[in-house]
């Protein structure tokens, strides 16, 4: 039987079912779940890095995605107010489309 001892997304345990496996699961504390979850997110991470093609890139994103937005939740918030905080912060500083990469700064 394999061992996985990790975070899954909610509908896991029911493809199980369907498959005719059987499986042991436990609902983690609140601190545990941050904890995993930050794994998690390094895990797509790792996984978008290997990425072979644009589509597995695009889905190792929307999995970062929906990581980062139960951390989110976690921290007090939702993925509105995430993306509201994003967009004031490319407001003010910009965003990464013009693909400036900074060599160095005189002075500093």
């Amino acid at each position: 039987m394999p061992v996985y001892r990790k975070l899954v997304r909610d509908g896991i345990p029911n493809l199980i079912t369907a498959q005719g496996e059987k499986y042991r699961v436990r609902t983690l504390e609140p601190k545990e779940y941050i904890t995993e979850l930050r794994k998690k997110l390094k895990e797509e991470s790792e996984e978008y890095f290997q990425a072979a093609s644009d589509e597995e890139a695009l889905e190792e994103l929307a999995d970062m995605l929906e990581v980062i937005q139960a951390l989110a939740e976690t921290h007090g918030s939702n993925s509105a107010e995430l993306e509201k905080l994003r967009a004031e912060k490319a407001e003010r500083r910009g965003g990464f489309k013009d693909r400036i990469f900074l060599i160095d700064v005189e002075g500093e």
